[in-house]
């Protein structure tokens, strides 16, 4: 990309929009568009036309989504396919008719079968039945990637779609109702610290924090800067039509990730599994091979990360 090249990220305010505009402004990319869900609903589609008529944006990075953990997917199913595929639709379509030299698509890993071998390779798409709490997601998704390779095979588009892993950091959702796991564990266990401090008794008896399923549950994560760092590496390296993976290539149980940001954030209290609530996928690890050998791979350990994140949160926290 240009470094004066007109470039839209699409949802910039959220967790991996906001990211991409960090890094893209430290790099010298001075010439960002972006809109408010109050200034562009993308879900309109004649709204998204004009703005497209009126910007001619050069590049887009496409991070507007409707995202949540568990809870959330099972409890708006509809939002979540129905909004993911209207956002897609309309702004794939419209980079097309605009004549965009290239878009970026973030995809998400859930698009891989529920119990498809791992690490998941970049062939495994479509190779079997999607985990159930968060299919509607996963086939907004799944059309999304496969409307970028339509386009360009029917137009010769340059659509680029990316498969991150699950991602925290600076500016994640901390919304116990709607947030994915290690955001919330966070939150939980800031809050139980922070009951125990409150405690005035000399034999105070510590909390407890109760997290979802066994704890049992394999997850990698990646933390969001590097995420936008693989982003513009992709856009200025990569131009195959085929989805490309974004992960770290090492994963840790859910009772694991409990363990660390426990230490991280000081409680020391203990832990209790709530076994009634589901587990979700059992393992999700991404295949980050086809990323390398292009030679890219993420900088920040998870708990330099977490780290990171337990410091902003307590700062935004601090600012209500």
């Amino acid at each position: 990309m240009e470094k004066d090249g007109k470039i839209y990220v699409a949802g910039h305010k959220g967790l991996v929009g906001s990211a991409i505009v960090r890094k893209l402004s430290s790099e010298g990319y001075s010439n960002l568009i972006t809109r408010s869900h109050k200034e562009l609903d993308l879900t309109r589609q004649a709204d998204v036309e004009a703005f497209f008529r009126s910007e001619r944006p050069g590049y887009v990075f496409l991070a507007a989504a409707r995202v949540g953990g568990i809870l959330a997917n099972n409890t708006y199913p509809a939002e979540f396919i129905y909004e993911n595929l209207m956002i897609q639709a309309n702004v794939i379509h419209e980079s097309y008719r605009a004549r965009v030299k290239k878009l970026l698509f973030l995809g998400s890993s859930c698009i891989y079968p529920r119990d498809c071998p791992q690490p998941m390779r970049e062939e495994y798409l479509l190779s079997g039945k999607l985990e159930p709490t968060n299919e509607p997601y996963a086939i907004a998704k799944i059309a999304g990637i496969k409307m970028c390779q339509s386009y360009n095979r029917q137009y010769g588009t340059k659509f680029v779609s990316v498969m991150p892993t699950n991602l925290y950091g600076p500016g994640d959702n901390f919304d116990l109702q709607t947030s994915h796991a290690l955001p919330a564990l966070i939150r939980k266990f800031h809050e139980a610290k922070g009951r125990d401090e409150r405690q005035v008794t000399s034999d105070k008896s510590r909390g407890v924090v109760s997290i979802w399923g066994t704890g049992k549950p394999r997850r990698e994560f990646l933390y969001v800067d590097d995420l936008a760092d693989a982003c513009l590496f992709i856009m200025n390296n990569y131009d195959e039509g085929e989805i490309i993976n974004i992960g770290v290539g090492k994963d840790i149980s859910i009772g694991e990730l409990a363990e660390l940001i426990k230490d991280i954030v000081g409680f020391e209290g203990s832990i209790r599994y709530d076994l009634s609530k589901p587990d979700g996928t059992p393992r999700k690890l991404l295949d980050v091979s086809k990323l390398e050998s292009l030679g890219w791979r993420s900088k920040t350990s998870l708990r330099e990360g977490i780290e990171k994140t337990y410091e902003w949160y307590k700062r935004v926290t601090s600012e209500k």
